[in-house]
């Protein structure tokens, strides 16, 4: 299939790739990464490979796109895990420990 990656067509299949990514020790996906065979790749890891071009010449998302309509898994990391931490003002803290929802004002009679 003819894909467009950096703005350079590509005639890429899936053996093709398969083909050039056979022998390539794959780096710590700890982003978007796509599944090759039995190994996780980094999306611009495998883009780097198969455009030979430099990781920062093209997106994840072009990459993404030609993986996905070859066939081949492609995942993308929980948000809930790579999110930081939510960080509780001393009110939500307090009534954290109090067991009482952090309401704003209460009201009065």
């Amino acid at each position: 299939m003819r894909f467009v990656i950096a703005r350079f067509p590509f005639d890429l299949t899936r053996g093709g790739v398969l083909d050039s990514m056979r022998g390539i020790k794959p780096e710590h996906a700890s982003g978007q990464s796509v599944i090759i065979g039995r190994r996780t790749y980094p999306l611009k890891q495998v883009g780097q490979v198969i455009t030979r071009q430099d990781r920062r010449d093209f997106s994840v998302g072009e990459v993404l796109r030609a993986m996905t309509q070859l066939g081949f898994t492609c995942r993308n990391p929980t948000p809930e895990a790579s999110a930081s931490p939510r960080v509780l003002t001393p009110l939500q803290q307090a009534s954290a420990m109090l067991g009482a929802p952090a309401a704003g004002n209460p009201g009065t009679r």
